[in-house]
């Protein structure tokens, strides 16, 4: 499944499992995704990148955002593909479930956020210039999107040209999807570098 418009290979954003999205995430995961470590240094990352009273969009979220404690968000919306998972997340004043690669489109209108965040799942999007563009689209001028990813996944749903390349790999992927998408500065980021944990990175692309 290759995104149309784009100069990726045939194939790239193909997956070994394209069975339906919706059952695979229909099984309710309560965990973290990344270790402690890596946590403390996203927590951090979004420290300095937001500020009191923003509206977030906290895209492809799950039971727990990583938000710092003390932040008071104007609003935080949380999207993600499990119901009980998002209903869970106490940072969430809202939230709705959606495939974002069946339906790319989001329901709000433009310049509607102050930041939006992405939290290790980039690696599943098959439409992600399409995805990147509607997150254009709904942030105001200068905001940030944060997107942060680690060395895990679930493999069978992680697209082909994200299992193909390694770490800071992916930094210049994301950077790409970013750049295509229209967002005006890209900085990649390395928040941890993984020597006894997970390593984290975070790309941020300001609208």
């Amino acid at each position: 499944m290759n995104e149309a418009g784009t100069d990726f290979p045939p194939g790239a954003f193909d997956r070994i499992d394209e069975g339906d999205d919706s059952a695979f995430y229909a099984p309710s995961r309560l965990v973290t995704h990344i270790d402690e470590r890596a946590i403390a240094a996203l927590t951090a990352c979004y420290r300095t990148e937001l500020s009191p009273g923003d509206q977030v969009l906290d895209l492809m979220s799950s039971w727990v955002s990583h938000l710092p404690p003390e932040l008071q968000l104007g609003e935080c919306v949380g999207h993600g593909m499990n119901a009980e998972e998002l209903a869970a997340n106490p940072r969430l004043d809202a939230w709705f479930v959606q495939d974002l690669n069946r339906h790319f489109a989001l329901p709000f209108g433009s310049a509607r956020f102050d930041a939006a965040l992405c939290c290790v799942s980039v690696q599943y999007l098959q439409n992600p210039v399409a995805v990147f563009t509607e997150v254009r689209r709904l942030l105001r001028p200068g905001a940030p999107f944060i997107v942060s990813f680690s060395n895990r996944c679930f493999p069978t749903k992680a697209v082909a040209i994200w299992r193909a390349l390694d770490l800071p790999r992916h930094a210049g992927l994301v950077g790409a999807y970013a750049e295509r998408a229209g967002f005006a500065a890209v900085e990649a980021r390395l928040l941890v570098n993984g020597g006894a944990g997970d390593p984290l990175v975070a790309v941020i692309a300001r609208a």
